[in-house]
């Protein structure tokens, strides 16, 4: 049982046939996609960037918020820059809150700014305010100022 393999001179020789030209066509298109795709990502974010892409009711709800930020950080009231002219947070939605206690070392937090309205350069929403820990829901105005919103009473 032994086997006998043949002498290397009786093997026949294998021909490759290596007359096929392969092409460099297919990984020259791949790489002018994937550059097309990245000049059209490059272009999307520089002509239409994600801060151009915020709604009016985004913009009545960071009016809400910089009005309790300003707020907090200052005795003036209103503070400036945040509420329209003639302004008294007395007639205001937060009387309420600030009934009883006054409003000196009162912290306010704005958790929730809802059912945006916007009617011309008028908006309305249902703001939910937590002043010392009482909580409140009421309907605040707002106006806009150019092209900011501003709290109106």
């Amino acid at each position: 049982m032994t086997e006998q393999r043949p002498a290397p001179e009786d093997d026949e020789a294998i021909v490759v046939d290596q007359t096929d030209k392969r092409t460099m066509a297919p990984f020259i298109a791949a790489a002018v996609f994937a550059a097309i795709v990245l000049v059209a990502i490059v272009a999307g974010g520089v002509f239409s960037p994600a801060e151009k892409n915020v709604t009016e009711a985004d913009r009545i709800a960071a009016a809400a918020q910089n009005y309790a930020s300003a707020r907090n950080s200052t005795d003036a009231v209103p503070p400036p820059g945040v509420a329209c002219d003639g302004f008294d947070e007395g007639k205001s939605p937060l009387a309420g809150q600030f009934a009883g206690g006054g409003s000196s070392g009162s912290s306010i937090e704005i958790p929730k700014v809802a059912e945006q309205r916007v009617n011309g350069d008028r908006g309305k929403a249902a703001v939910t305010v937590r002043v010392d820990g009482r909580v409140s829901t009421e309907t605040w105005n707002f106006l806009r100022a150019g092209d900011r919103w501003v709290v109106c009473g």
